[in-house]
């Protein structure tokens, strides 16, 4: 069908299919007198890109999008929407402590913050692709907002990119690829989010937390002795990103900078080893199940 009649369909304007033909995101047949024939995959096509750009997609992003039948594209940009989303409030909160009389100076602070956390996150979500980049990415962004106040606050944040520039390919063998691919298929955002929240919430008390966890938590710990769990992908899975994290030196650069430059995040740490101290006073096995 021509130009019109796939205005007609898609309810897009000709220039706006003309656009998107020019910059490639479809590619009708062209006739012998020059026309373009858009045929019914195309009209989809169209429909799909015109959806991608109401919800604010750009023209390489939605030229990813299309390409990307694994659809973790769109799940890394539901990632960089919401961290995106964080940003414009922290923003707009620092436009309320500008007309409350805070200091030009002050805010300059706060607001290289939000543009560092920018820039980690972003890294993060590169150095790691996949689910475990986008859980690592929500995990430590709202720890990312601390401004810089002292050199050793500096020297961490320098640490940390450099770092993150530097860490080798995460590549799974194929089997353990399609393990997490598929057991990780419908965890977007949200979930991840609320995994998140109630991690945080668990350590807040945690001895109530592991009183009211009770029967699962001694389920879970069977299976992790069994050889039905040691057996399985995901035990694979565990133990290599383990020995990954390790050479990489996860733990000793990166976690260690992190507790350096944000005050907030080592906070957090500190609760998370007094949590896990709990955990092996109720549990102690669990210390010979991670060895």
């Amino acid at each position: 069908m021509l130009i019109n009649e796939a205005s007609k369909i898609t309810g897009l304007t000709k220039k706006a299919i003309e656009y998107y033909t020019m910059q490639g995101l479809v590619n009708p047949n062209i006739l012998e007198n020059g026309y373009r024939d858009y045929s019914q995959s195309d009209i989809e096509r169209l429909n799909k890109i015109s959806i991608l750009r109401q919800l604010g997609l750009g023209t390489n992003e939605i030229k990813s999008v299309l390409s990307d039948k694994s659809k973790a594209a769109l799940k890394n940009l539901s990632v960089q929407k919401e961290l995106s989303f964080q940003r414009e409030q922290a923003k707009k909160q620092l436009l309320d402590k500008l007309s409350q009389g805070y200091s030009y100076s002050e805010i300059s602070k706060e607001l290289q913050a939000t543009n560092n956390s920018k820039t980690i996150t972003e890294k993060l979500l590169e150095a790691f692709p996949g689910y475990f980049g986008r859980f690592i990415c929500l995990h430590f962004a709202p720890f990312l907002n601390d401004p810089i106040r002292t050199e050793s606050q500096q020297s961490a944040f320098e640490r940390i990119i450099s770092f993150l520039d530097n860490v080798p390919p995460f590549t799974l063998p194929e089997d353990l690829q399609e393990y997490l691919t598929e057991s990780t298929r419908d965890i977007g955002t949200e979930q991840i989010t609320e995994m998140i929240e109630n991690t945080k919430k668990s350590i807040e008390n945690p001895d109530d937390f592991l009183a009211d966890k009770k029967e699962i938590l001694e389920q879970y710990l069977a299976y992790k002795k069994s050889d039905e769990y040691k057996n399985s992908p995901a035990y694979k899975l565990m133990e290599y990103t383990k020995e990954f994290n390790k050479t990489i030196g996860y733990y000793d650069v990166f976690i260690s900078a992190l507790k350096e430059l944000s005050p907030s995040y080592s906070k957090y740490y500190r609760q998370l080893e007094e949590a896990n101290k709990n955990l092996l006073e109720w549990y102690p096995e669990i210390g010979e199940i991670n060895e």
